[in-house]
């Protein structure tokens, strides 16, 4: 079960500065759990956190500049901090199951023609036949500016660093060096990145029939949901019907979740509510449960995301359903086969089921930049948790005020 031990975030919007869980620069702090909940204001920069992950694999998957200029984005010198001359700056440590941590730093800069490139670039990693001695952590990639070196051969066989140079400044090199197969872990680690998820679910376009065509994994906004059924119904058709059953037991008022398909070939859910006879199409369900279903459909998918971020998936859901939900998540996340799960929220219902390292405050500081703190870390949290008074309440009841530094 691969996750994030922890994430450093520099130079992003209001991110001047903010650290997740354990990274090489602070091995002091302790590892990111398989959930973890992110409160505060609205303005303190939550979404800006859930961006910086999505960044990150857009970066792997399109590029740097092309993840820069996304819409919701608009280029490198609206996603740099306000006042920073410095490169926006990642770190991340990745630990693969049964493996040693992978250690990654990714800078990304822009010249004075507006051209963004990776300005550094470093990958460090014990390999699994070093991990039981005395050996350091290899550097297996050490770029700037396009150039650098790279360990290309084989682990076993020492001196196998070799010069290397980009063709292309925009693009990362674990893009190509992942995929050699004498580096597993690091093609591992790649493919993690990848699959990360981020969930901006939009009930309306739930709604639609789309066009007919199987696909493997709901999107982002919930606008292929036809699709998605349709894949699994043909991939799991025995276990299908089951899914369906269990998640109708879940969502209230209702008594069961049946489908039917359409002339395109597509499939349209029909929900038996209690007390009426015939059924519901999800074009006529509230924007609450259509919400609640696709969370509970994404729990389903049968090759998941390595990590899944959702932002205040509070909005529309009735608030005795968020503790629910909350629950859910956090099975999900400690299933064998299940992600690492990032929330935002607004909703001390949903945190009221989470635990004290499981919970992270965002917040201002004097400078206008942001502030993160796990409220494990706050004074008297954990002890107030342990006499069993929950982490909603004591958000709700101002025990999570940040403390001035």
């Amino acid at each position: 079960m691969a996750f994030l031990e922890g994430i450093q975030i520099k130079n992003f919007r209001a991110l001047k500065d903010v650290t997740l869980g354990r990274v090489l620069s602070n091995k002091t702090q302790t590892e990111l759990p398989r959930l973890v909940a992110i409160i505060g204001a609205n303005g303190t920069g939550k979404s800006s956190i859930l961006d910086a992950l999505s960044f990150l694999g857009d970066c792997l998957n399109l590029g740097v500049e092309a993840a820069c200029d996304k819409p919701h984005r608009a280029g490198f010198d609206k996603l740099r901090t306000l006042g920073s001359t410095e490169p926006m700056q990642f770190e991340i440590r990745y630990r693969g199951e049964g493996e040693p941590p992978i250690n990654y730093t990714l800078h990304i800069d822009c010249d004075s023609a507006g051209h963004v490139f990776v300005s550094k670039e470093e990958l460090r990693h014990k390999p699994v036949e070093r991990s039981g001695g005395k050996g350091q952590p290899l550097t297996f990639i050490a770029i700037k500016n396009g150039k650098g070196a790279a360990w290309v051969g084989g682990k076993k066989i020492p001196g196998n660093r070799v010069p290397i140079s980009l063709a292309n400044d925009q693009e990362l090199a674990i893009e190509s060096i992942g995929a050699l197969k004498n580096h597993p872990e690091i093609q591992r680690f790649r493919e993690f990145m990848k699959r990360w998820y981020l969930s901006y679910f939009v009930p309306e376009l739930a709604r639609r029939t789309p066009v007919a065509g199987a696909q493997p994994h709901l999107d982002r906004t919930g606008e292929n949901l036809a699709n998605y059924l349709q894949y699994v119904e043909r991939e799991q058709k025995p276990q299908f019907k089951l899914m369906l059953d269990r998640l109708g037991k879940k969502i209230p008022g209702l008594k069961k979740i049946d489908y039917e398909p359409t002339i395109e070939g597509n499939l349209v859910l029909k929900f038996h509510a209690k007390g009426f006879d015939k059924p519901f199409f999800q074009r006529a369900m509230s924007d609450g449960t259509l919400k609640l279903l696709a969370y509970l459909l994404l729990m389903e998918d049968p090759a998941p995301a390595s990590l899944v971020a959702i932002e205040e998936p509070e909005n529309g859901l009735y608030h005795q359903l968020l503790a629910t939900l909350a629950n859910e998540l956090k099975k999900y996340a400690a299933q064998e086969r299940g992600p690492q799960v990032f929330l935002t929220t607004h909703a001390p219902n949903l945190v009221d089921a989470l635990t004290p390292s499981e919970v992270w405050v965002l917040d201002k500081r004097d400078d206008g930049f942001s502030r993160l703190t796990r409220a494990a870390d706050m004074p008297h949290v954990q002890d107030l948790y342990d006499q069993e008074i929950p982490m909603g309440s004591l958000w709700f009841s101002n025990h999570l005020n940040v403390y001035p530094q």
